[in-house]
């Protein structure tokens, strides 16, 4: 299966967080590449990357990066595909230094910002299957199941709570 996500991150050590895009996008059967480059310490392979990748087959790039967190923003630079970014925590501040940066991108070079951390990473997966998902009908058939599956989790848990309420369990 081709992919079709190209999921970026600055650092190896970043794949502990980044690793929720993949997930999220692997629950739907969607086919990713994942590659570290850095926007800084690499710029000319990111930007290589960038720039071939919606001949490889891609439709949406996530890039997971902390501290000035620049790679969404180069990756968007160099490429029409739509970008996702991830903050990520890679200093004192606690990723919100990475956030500030992934959210300020100029007028022109639109980048999606998602939260800081793991719950952003898989959102960015999910958010990319909804991309897909626009002109995929199976895509987006999966992320309705996906859907209907966790409301029906809801109301079993609803149930089960009203359940112990009813009979007088009080935590």
């Amino acid at each position: 299966m081709e992919a079709r996500v190209l999921i970026l991150m600055g650092s190896d050590s970043d794949w502990e967080v980044m690793s929720e895009a993949r997930q999220a996008l692997d629950e739907l059967g969607i086919a990713s590449e994942v590659h570290v480059s850095s926007a800084h310490r690499s710029p000319a392979r990111t930007g290589q990357l960038a720039r071939e990748a919606a001949g490889r087959g891609i439709r949406v790039i996530i890039c997971g990066a902390g501290a000035s967190a620049a790679l969404a923003g180069v990756v968007a630079a160099e490429s029409d595909l739509p970008v996702l970014g991830v903050p990520l925590v890679a200093s004192g501040l606690g990723g919100l230094d990475a956030l500030l940066s992934t959210v300020q991108m100029p007028a022109g070079v639109p980048v999606g910002s998602l939260a800081i951390g793991k719950a952003g990473a898989r959102n960015a997966g999910l958010l990319a299957a909804r991309i897909l998902g626009a002109a995929d009908a199976a895509v987006a058939a999966r992320l309705r199941e996906r859907r209907e599956r966790m409301a029906g989790e809801v109301e079993a848990k609803d149930a089960a709570l009203n359940a112990r309420l009813s009979a007088g369990e009080r935590k």
